[in-house]
């Protein structure tokens, strides 16, 4: 199986920083979600869990962005996978590497920002 590299936007980074004040476990819960819902959904075989989803209208050919719904936060106990973690990210398929450009909670934003996601596909033209 190829590997996968992962890599963050900054923005990503702010994001992540203001979540940890409310859910301690994040950077450990992503360990898990690297696992098993990216790799299993971009590896080869394809196994898709219904953890991640395309993004419609941001995809290319090159570059699948995509959103995970199914994020089990060890901090919001008794939730599982239904916790409201939602991340947005983009695949390069040629490099096989993730970049993660936005994490947040379902309850304080109800969809992800999809002028973030068209800036990152700007910034990489």
């Amino acid at each position: 199986m190829v590997l996968i590299t992962y890599d963050e936007t900054a923005e990503f980074a702010r994001d992540v920083k203001q979540l940890l004040k409310r859910f301690r476990s994040i950077r450990e819960d992503m360990e898990v979600v690297k696992r098993a819902a990216i790799e299993l959904f971009h590896g080869s075989p394809k196994i898709d869990n219904n953890s991640v989803e395309e993004i419609p209208g941001h995809c290319t050919d090159t570059i699948r962005c995509c959103k995970i719904k199914k994020f089990a936060c060890r901090a919001l106990k008794g939730r599982g996978v239904m916790s409201g973690i939602r991340v947005t990210y983009a695949f390069h398929i040629a490099e096989r590497r993730v970049v993660f450009i936005q994490m947040y909670f379902k309850g304080d934003e109800s969809m992800e920002d999809k002028q973030r996601l068209k800036n990152y596909l700007a910034s990489i033209r």
